[in-house]
């Protein structure tokens, strides 16, 4: 599997050009690959040939924006002849030449924003938008909720979450997400399931900040469907992880009545590369059937000493009344690009229903 910024290619960027070229007035060819492939190319990474790319666009688009931007829908229609097809990464350099360029433009750029999240998703490109313009651009997101176009309305939710990964966040809808909310109605029964996963992607975003908020229009879409069942489900799992106590209730989630016992971390010692293995008895003491969360939280040790804990989901099901059950796991400690590993005690609990029963130490060794 080759890197991401190879997608930006000399063979790419040849195919490309030979579609602009049929598009644009006195498009130079040749001149196009000698700008968009200089001595410093292959140092760029992904990001940056992205943005080299939509420069490198601009400067062989007309000088007027109002025009270069409508230009936008020939160059998609003429891409889609030519055989590249819908939603292919490489792309993204066309919003983000709307977000570098038309960002003074609001009226131009919502429309070529419109066009171009059906070709490959503009999510990213609006944000500079939302920061600008704020309400104003935040009504006419409302307004493509209600698009026909499933990826228009899949961008309406996607590209207004409050903290997007890898974009710009929306300190407005972080503080107050309220204007949110009839753009997020709208989508709650899409018939498109990306849709429904976006609407609840921006719901989690929400508890980050406004936990109260997404807590109260659960109890509203509660039943609604399975649908909205399931995206509430999907949007509380920042909480649920918590082990929020509000969000706990609302599922009915308590602890009482069920125990942990023999607990045992059966690895005290491990070598990085290495998994760390524990085993538990869970019992349903109760007189009725009790629905369980059951995650355990891994404490790792930090540089400076202290302890951060990261919870895993081990099952959600139900329990009969007096069932108890042996589990076993194992965590690894394989070296991954995400997190370095520190020598020395770390920690395992095991969580049920978000309360933490039992906790034991185990070392990491040189």
């Amino acid at each position: 599997m080759g890197l991401i910024k190879d997608i930006y290619s000399k063979t790419f960027y040849e195919k490309m050009s030979s579609s602009l070229a049929k598009v644009l007035p006195n498009f130079d060819q040749e001149k196009f690959m000698e700008a968009i492939l200089p001595p410093t190319f292959l140092q760029m990474e992904w990001k940056q040939r992205m943005r080299h790319t939509a420069d490198v666009l601009h400067e062989f688009m007309p000088p007027s924006y109002a025009e270069s931007s409508a230009f936008m829908g020939p160059i998609v229609d003429q891409l889609k002849k030519d055989g590249f097809t819908e939603q292919r990464l490489e792309f993204i350099f066309l919003p983000e030449y709307i977000a570098i360029y038309g960002i003074d433009d609001l009226e131009n750029s919502i429309k070529a924003l419109e066009l171009l999240t059906q070709y490959i998703s503009a999510e990213f490109a609006v944000r500079p938008f939302l920061i600008k313009y704020g309400d104003k651009m935040l009504s006419q997101m409302v307004k493509w909720s209600l698009h026909p176009n499933f990826h228009v309305r899949r961008f309406a939710s996607e590209g207004s979450r409050p903290r997007l990964p890898w974009g710009a966040a929306i300190p407005a809808l972080k503080s107050d997400p309220s204007a949110l909310l009839p753009l997020l109605e709208n989508l709650k029964n899409d018939p498109h399931e990306y849709v429904r996963r976006s609407v609840a992607n921006n719901l989690n975003d929400i508890t980050k900040d406004n936990p109260a908020v997404v807590i109260e229009l659960a109890k509203r879409w509660k039943g609604h469907s399975k649908e909205t069942d399931a995206i509430i489900k999907h949007a509380c799992r920042s909480l649920l992880k918590k082990g929020d106590a509000a969000i706990l209730g609302f599922y009915g989630l308590d602890a009482n009545n069920l125990t942990v016992s023999d607990f045992v971390i059966e690895t005290t010692q491990i070598k990085i590369g290495d998994a760390v293995e524990f085993a538990f008895t869970l019992h349903n003491t109760d007189s009725i059937p009790r629905y369980v969360r059951l995650e355990y939280t891994l404490y790792y040790l930090k540089q400076n000493g202290s302890l951060a804990g990261k919870v895993f989901k081990i099952s959600e099901k139900t329990y009969q009344a007096g069932e108890k059950v042996r589990i076993k796991r194992k965590q690894s400690f394989r070296l991954i690009t995400t997190r370095k590993f520190y020598i020395g005690k770390h920690q395992l609990s095991i969580m049920v229903n978000g309360m933490e029963k039992v906790i034991g130490d185990f070392e990491l060794i040189a």
